[in-house]
């Protein structure tokens, strides 16, 4: 049997341990693929995995996550991992984790949330728990969202 296997990148991100099924959810809040890339982005799902059944991991060439794209990523795929890839080589290797705290990564589902007005106010949360399923509150008017997911900015 004839084994296809996803090309290595020469530069760029892994985003491995992505729970099945969030692969494309990780690729529409990094707002991936941008129409004028010519980088090689690479979603593979449902890869079996011997420590959690199965898994999602995302490639993405000539690009390294900074801190608020890997925060954005931990509100979907809190115990995924990112590799920094150099030369084909892993030379950086970090869990994710959720902050105590959010600023310009959640948008407040609370229309008059301040944080929605024309205030020079950035919206802002507590995260109440990490434990799935994780709640935020928002700092100014106090209120949770019901799907995180969809309120990521």
């Amino acid at each position: 049997m004839k084994e296809l296997k996803i090309q290595p990148i020469k530069n760029g991100s892994v985003i491995d341990h992505i729970p099945p099924g969030k692969a494309l959810k990780v690729l529409r809040i990094l707002s991936l693929p941008k129409k004028d890339t010519t980088s090689i982005i690479s979603a593979v799902m449902n890869v079996p995995s011997e420590t959690v059944g199965k898994k999602d991991i995302v490639k993405i060439e000539d690009k390294e996550l900074d801190p608020d794209e890997s925060d954005k990523v931990a509100l979907i795929a809190p115990h995924a991992t990112v590799n920094i890839i150099r030369d084909y080589e892993v030379i950086e290797k970090h869990a994710l984790s959720i902050p105590n705290e959010l600023v310009n990564i959640v948008k407040c589902p609370n229309p008059s949330c301040i944080s929605n007005s024309n205030e020079p106010i950035s919206p802002r949360f507590k995260v109440i728990s990490k434990r799935p399923p994780i709640k935020l509150r928002c700092y100014y008017c106090e209120r949770e969202p019901a799907d995180i997911e969809a309120q990521i900015i």
